[in-house]
């Protein structure tokens, strides 16, 4: 099915994005700052994942295509292993190609990774408040910290390159709490420095369309699919 968005008078045809958040790891129980740390899915993540993946291959049935016949263009995801367990799951379903995208990693934390924000606060309080406040230009110490901007520029030059390779199509994202916060951002021209009203659950389903104009947001936070309830512990 081919989609096309009215443009300033004239129609253009758009990519169709699901974008997931990786299921649930041990350390989003345990209230840890990931980051890049490759940490993997635990039970709970993976039944995430196998539901979430039964739940696209439906979607798509359902849609007029069939899981086994390339109704999905392409799944694109971050390389940690929490997100690519994920995708795999996905891919299995739909058998889609599977494409590795290191851009598509969390918001790097530097040095504040593998803590919690508790111990943080108690460490770091100047950092963490700059942090809570979502200056836009904090950077957390340490190798690879990243502020909002630098993540929000990854995660958009990152959409749009695997986008527009499929103009018309439809694609699926598999990333982080971070990722999914950045897209729903530039889908509904909200700042990075807004207060966060909306969720960001694990294993959660989210649908977009970008042109190249931009992306714009067609449903969020679905998680109809998932048995239990799904956790959004995201300070990104």
């Amino acid at each position: 099915m081919v989609i096309t968005k009215p443009i300033q008078n004239q129609t253009v045809q758009a990519t169709r994005i699901t974008a997931i958040r990786h299921g649930e790891t041990d350390w989003n129980t345990q209230g840890r700052i990931q980051g890049h740390w490759d940490i993997p899915l635990n039970a709970t993540g993976l039944e995430q994942a196998r539901q979430t993946a039964n739940a696209l291959a439906a979607s798509l049935a359902f849609d007029g295509g069939q899981a086994g016949a390339g109704a999905l263009d392409a799944i694109y995801s971050s390389d940690l292993q929490r997100a690519w367990q994920t995708a795999q799951a996905i891919a299995h379903a739909c058998a889609a190609p599977l494409h590795r995208a290191p851009a598509l990693r969390e918001r790097g934390f530097g040095s504040f990774e593998g803590q919690t924000f508790a111990a943080l606060e108690r460490q770091h309080p100047q950092a963490t408040e700059r942090w809570r406040k979502r200056d836009p230009h904090f950077t957390p110490p340490g190798a690879g910290g990243e502020s909002l901007l630098m993540l929000q520029a990854r995660i958009a030059q990152a959409v749009t390159q695997a986008a527009s390779a499929h103009i018309g199509g439809h694609i699926v994202l598999v990333a982080h709490g971070g990722v999914m916060d950045c897209l729903y951002r530039l889908a509904t021209g909200q700042d990075v420095q807004a207060p966060r009203t909306w969720a960001l659950p694990n294993a959660a389903i989210n649908r977009l369309l970008w042109t190249p104009q931009g992306l714009s947001l067609v449903g969020w936070g679905d998680v109809q699919h998932l048995s239990s309830s799904a956790r959004d512990e995201s300070l990104s």
